[in-house]
């Protein structure tokens, strides 16, 4: 499980998902904001950057992580699950990115949370995150969390990628983002890959990650219930141990 620490200096404000923060020093002041607070907007602008957030799976609201003191201060937060946390330099990037559903951790204050709908029905519909992705705008930096080890790939100009669905952490805009099947009946079914694949076409940067929270999820999911209290389990061993206190 990681986390990241971030160093403020005077009046430096970070923003983060609410919940993610894991511990802060004194001289942190902590407000939590509904909308964006890098808009000077009303309340009706606030409500729809608020439901853009939510849409892409995140909650209505962000917390803001200022330094108030004098001096240099801290604030960490942490992942929500087993995975790696990466940074993201928009400037360095063209100012944009586009990652999955609940990727964001933190970023710094400036840093716009967007929607980026899929333009195509079969990408939107078989593609793993839905028709909805986050769109994260500006010229700071912003970290992204996902599961198992992040790898980052660079793709040139026509060059192609084919990535389980899931497994699609980010890209940079100018990739060409499409679904292909896996490749004949037989392979589709039992496989194990399922009857898509993702098809990403160059020039750009994809990150990918090597364990989708889905993937994880599914596993621990086989292992409840009677079939996964077998002796040779880890949940059956902690039943067991319980069973045995009672």
């Amino acid at each position: 499980m990681q986390f990241v620490e971030v160093t403020l200096d005077p009046n430096e404000v970070v923003v983060a998902e609410a919940g993610a923060m894991m511990y802060m020093t004194d001289g942190i002041r902590m407000e939590t904001v509904f909308g964006d607070p890098s808009k000077q907007t009303g309340f009706l602008g606030k409500l729809l950057d608020a439901g853009k957030r939510m849409v892409t799976g995140e909650s209505l609201f962000l917390t803001t992580f200022g330094a108030v003191s004098g001096r240099r201060e801290q604030v960490a937060f942490a992942a929500p699950y087993p995975g790696k946390i990466i940074p993201l330099h928009l400037d360095e990037l063209g100012g944009e990115i586009i990652c999955q559903k609940e990727a964001f951790l933190c970023a710094a204050r400036g840093v716009q949370i967007g929607i980026a709908f899929q333009k195509k029905i079969l990408a939107g519909l078989f593609g793993g995150e839905g028709f909805i992705l986050q769109r994260l705008t500006g010229d700071g930096f912003a970290f992204v969390h996902a599961g198992g080890t992040i790898h980052k790939i660079q793709l040139s100009q026509g060059q192609t990628l084919r990535l389980d669905t899931g497994c699609l952490v980010a890209m940079t805009p100018t990739i060409n983002y499409d679904i292909s099947m896996a490749g004949g009946i037989k392979n589709s079914i039992f496989g194990g890959e399922g009857l898509f694949l993702a098809t990403l076409t160059g020039p750009g940067t994809v990150w990918a990650q090597s364990l989708p929270f889905t993937r994880l999820a599914g596993r621990v999911l086989a292992n409840v219930g009677p079939k996964g209290k077998g002796e040779g389990s880890v949940l059956g061993g902690l039943a067991n141990i319980f069973e045995a206190k009672e």
